[in-house]
């Protein structure tokens, strides 16, 4: 106990370092879908090294075909058997979007008393700078007090989870031994409220498609000819709003083959769950798309679904245009429930566009790979030690929930290496994930170091349960 107590003393010691280094991080725009974020990415990458380097495991970075990994063990001790625990987060963050819409700058963070709250501002504040942060600084604290680390860790830290990871299964396939473990913690998850815990034991899967309907001729003028030709808009347009019926399902041929309704059950869980307010937070579903037949949360963690992100075409200046467009393009997420595969839903919506093409058009697809849907277990030994290290410190058990998010390492770990999964993090609805003006703040930071710190004596202790 006062070893415990020695190291959450040292991370109170350090936080003012460990907060001001996260904000150094933060800083960093390192975002993985724009080709402009590279150099930066890189950046972030080679930061994190010389951090993990400090505390004591040795690092390297790890070239993909897209963006690099940091990957870092701890020395083996000899003579010891003990778990080996892998730790994940992702250091890529979402583009800024419009920067208008930001009241604090993405990437110049600082620390803003608001109401009481410490609060930091950035893009990837919350997604998922400061959750990575979480076990790095605890393991440092634990270092720093023990002299050793509480069991064999890895760490993997990600460069492209928010472009869907296209080389983490190569990645995976190629370091297959190096990643071996008894259990990943993957903390890039949410809490249940700002004083209740969660660890979440289900995850959909995720699919990213790129449509673009091009015309028979490049931009026309529409005064001429806006009554008579093909209008790339118009044709996507209609494509797009016609994925959904009446009834909030969607209109793919063969989409929800292979998907089992949700067990009455879970249901009934899901129901006392929904009472919650904070369950989405401040935002309001007013005019949103439910399938009929379920509740917000059941189709939010139980159905599978497809959002429009984005649609391109035509002017987009601040000008008067007359154009009738050459084409136009939309980006697309699935995200996928148990019993759907990626490419099978990529190749039905592929399918649908195809035979809604008028004459004389013609359409381009990109995208490849994707994530299944993944169901965590709940008897996990390491599941339950960490149920009991949150409760201690927030003082009430963590909800076992489901989460509309997909994070494609869980299914690679879990399905590949056959290790187990536990789904830990500390966000909140309210910290404007992939919005503008996100954030977080320094108390969640600090509890969520000191969580990490009472799981590892939990699973110390319970080594053999």
């Amino acid at each position: 106990m006062s070893d415990r107590e020695d190291v959450l003393r040292e991370i109170d010691r350090n936080f003012d370092v460990a907060v001001n280094k996260l904000l150094e991080l933060i800083a960093i725009p390192s975002i993985s879908s724009e080709p402009s974020g590279e150099a930066d990415i890189a950046r972030a990458a080679e930061w994190l090294k010389a951090e993990l380097d400090a505390i004591g495991l040795p690092a390297k970075v790890v070239p993909t075909k897209g963006h690099p990994v940091v990957l870092a063990h701890s020395a083996a001790q000899l003579g010891l058997r003990r778990p080996c625990l892998l730790f994940y987060g992702h250091y890529d963050v979402q583009p800024v979007g419009d920067p208008a819409e930001w009241k604090h700058e993405p990437f110049e963070p600082r620390i803003v008393e608001e109401d009481g709250v410490h609060r930091f501002y950035g893009r990837g504040a919350s997604d998922s700078k400061s959750q990575l942060w979480t076990f790095v600084e605890a393991l440092r604290a634990w270092k720093s007090v023990h002299d050793d680390f509480p069991a064999d860790i890895t760490v993997l830290l990600e460069g492209e989870e928010e472009c869907g990871s296209p080389s983490l299964p190569e990645f995976i396939e190629a370091y297959r031994e190096e990643l071996e473990c008894d259990v990943a913690f993957i903390c890039d998850a949410e809490m249940w409220s700002p004083t209740q815990p969660a660890i979440t034991t289900q995850l959909k899967g995720l699919v990213h498609e790129k449509v673009t309907i091009s015309a028979p001729n490049p931009d026309l003028h529409s005064g001429h000819y806006g009554a008579v030709a093909a209008n790339p808009i118009r044709i996507l347009s209609s494509i797009l709003a016609g994925l959904h019926d009446e009834k909030g399902k969607v209109t793919i041929d063969g989409f929800y083959d292979g998907v089992s309704d949700i067990p009455e059950n879970v249901r009934a869980q899901w129901a006392e769950l929904a009472k919650e307010p904070t369950l989405i937070g401040d935002v309001d579903l007013t005019g949103g798309v439910t399938e009929e037949g379920y509740s917000s949360l059941e189709a939010m963690w139980g159905r599978p679904t497809v959002d429009i992100n984005g649609i391109t075409s035509g002017n987009q200046g601040p000008g008067e245009r007359s154009v009738l467009p050459g084409s136009a393009t939309s980006r697309l997420s699935f995200r996928l429930v148990p019993g759907q595969e990626p490419e099978t839903i990529r190749s039905r919506f592929r399918s649908h566009v195809e035979a809604s093409l008028p004459e004389g058009c013609r359409v381009e697809f990109e995208g490849a790979g994707g994530s299944s849907a993944v169901m965590l277990s709940q008897d996990s030994r390491f599941l339950k030690a960490s149920s009991r290290g949150l409760e201690e410190e927030w003082g009430m058990p963590p909800v076992l929930r489901g989460t509309g998010g997909a994070i494609p390492l869980v299914e690679q770990v879990n399905r590949r290496l056959g290790a187990e999964c536990v789904v830990i993090g500390f966000i909140l609805p309210s910290d404007a994930i992939h919005a503008p003006d996100e954030r977080y703040d320094t108390e969640r930071l600090r509890k969520g170091v000191r969580s990490w710190v009472r799981i590892f004596e939990e699973i110390q202790s319970h080594a053999e349960v």
